[in-house]
């Protein structure tokens, strides 16, 4: 072995990641695996049996979840969180109870088998899943959060998830995001039950909030960017902002533009949610509202809508889906959901944008891009002639294009330099001290 293998070998760190498909949230990790991999480190990822072939295709040994939900492909069928048939906080409410909280239990005890199959050094997990945090709790292994989003937790100075707030300027709208504040913890308490229930039969005391769960962790990485997000000036200790992840999904299709090489009008991207939000009526009135505009519009279906319960105009072309880094780079505009990859690969693309969100952190999403003058934003149940008058501004006003590229330069700034992997090193390498001088 040379010195130069051995220094690798020395370097060599294990990490276990786990997840599960919510849409946004498995992208992101895996572009953390993938520059994990890169480094050297061994990597494995525990997630729903769907997302075995992205996750080995990153390079990393998949685990599928057996007594945690686990969706065996990413059909509308096999949706696990269906919020959009709930109205307000229910639909969140129904996603913990689904997924976030209430499997706590089978989270743990997937997490915990595993661990003991196969120890590692660090577990990378999403916010979400309040067992695995349990599970690393309960038998002392160190672990990390890595959100794939702006924050869901509160943290102090930014406004609370859920309604798209924008940063209060008087003392009622402080007042009132103090209120919402409390209204979202009391929301993941809806979770509570279910999570000390595990926490019981793991030999840990009970919570007195759900959030109160994230104190184990050795760190919260918030994969977004400080430019995009409201960011307060100074963060919660264990916080730390690591830029968007933003690799492409292993399954996104090489694009080739379905229109002649002369065709000169302008292109804009319509790119919807990869999990069904029942959100075909909005993607017809967007394609309608587009069909009297001189441009092309490509939309993307994402594996959550068949492209036979549309109707696309005679500019439009309806694609199962297509690598969006390729489309952005040829388009001039995107129409989006708001999911935050979506949101902020646009952005690194310095593409302004229409947001139409539906729920979740779409909200947030939107209220974020609108501040900064980057997009507009509409209610999903905006008309057709709304949606047209919407993208006869977008493509023609230069103050959006320019707050877009401004806003961009930022994003794709903290994307190409993201001290990811160096704070996840960080952690580990910091757990090897404490080992060593415990055993001092």
């Amino acid at each position: 072995m040379t010195q130069a293998e051995a220094a690798r070998r020395f370097r060599m760190k294990s990490f276990l990641f786990a997840t599960w498909e919510g849409g946004g949230t498995v992208a992101p990790m895996l572009t953390v695996v993938r520059k994990l991999l890169h480094h050297g480190h061994r990597v494995r990822v525990m997630s729903d049996a769907c997302n075995r072939f992205e996750c080995e295709a990153a390079g990393a040994t998949f685990v599928p979840w057996t007594r945690a939900p686990s969706r065996p492909d990413r059909t509308p069928a096999s949706e696990t969180v269906s919020d959009w048939a709930y109205e307000g906080a229910a639909g969140l409410q129904h996603a913990i109870d689904v997924v976030w909280a209430g499997p706590a239990l089978a989270y743990a005890q997937d997490v915990i088998a595993e661990l003991e199959r196969e120890p590692a050094e660090l577990v990378v997990t999403s916010e979400m899943l309040f067992g695995v945090a349990i599970a690393c709790e309960a038998v002392g292994q160190p672990f990390c959060y890595l959100a794939a989003n702006i924050s869901l937790f509160p943290i102090p100075g930014v406004p609370p998830m859920g309604p798209g707030l924008a940063p209060p300027r008087t003392e009622a709208e402080v007042a009132l995001h103090a209120e919402m504040r409390d209204g979202v913890v009391a929301l993941f308490d809806h979770g509570l039950p279910a999570i000390n229930t595990a926490r019981l039969h793991l030999g840990l005391p009970p919570l007195d909030h759900a959030i109160d769960q994230a104190e184990a962790a050795q760190a919260v990485l918030l994969a977004t960017a400080r430019a995009f997000d409201f960011a307060p000036e100074t963060l919660p200790a264990k916080v730390r902002y690591v830029g968007p992840q933003l690799d492409e999904p292993a399954w996104a299709q090489t694009w080739v533009s379905p229109w002649p090489p002369g065709d000169d009008r302008p292109l804009v991207l319509v790119a919807f949610s990869t999990t069904f939000q029942n959100h075909t009526a909005v993607l017809q009135r967007v394609i309608d509202a587009a069909g009297e505009l001189p441009l092309r519009l490509l939309v993307t279906l994402g594996g959550s809508i068949d492209a036979d319960a549309l109707r696309p105009a005679d500019n439009c072309r309806l694609a199962a889906n297509a690598a969006h880094d390729a489309v952005m780079r040829a388009s001039v505009a995107v129409v989006t959901h708001g999911g935050h990859g979506t949101v902020t690969r646009a952005l690194a693309h310095r593409r302004p944008m229409l947001v139409i969100p539906h729920g979740r952190d779409q909200n947030d999403n939107a209220a974020r891009v609108a501040a900064r003058g980057a997009g507009l934003r509409l209610d999903p149940t905006a008309s057709t002639s709304e949606i047209r008058m919407a993208l006869r501004r977008l493509l023609s006003d230069p103050t959006i294009a320019e707050a877009a590229r401004t806003l961009g330069n930022a994003v794709a700034m903290e994307r190409e330099t993201s001290p990811v992997v160096e704070l996840l090193e960080g952690l580990v390498l910091a757990n090897d001290r404490t080992d060593l001088c415990l055993a001092g």
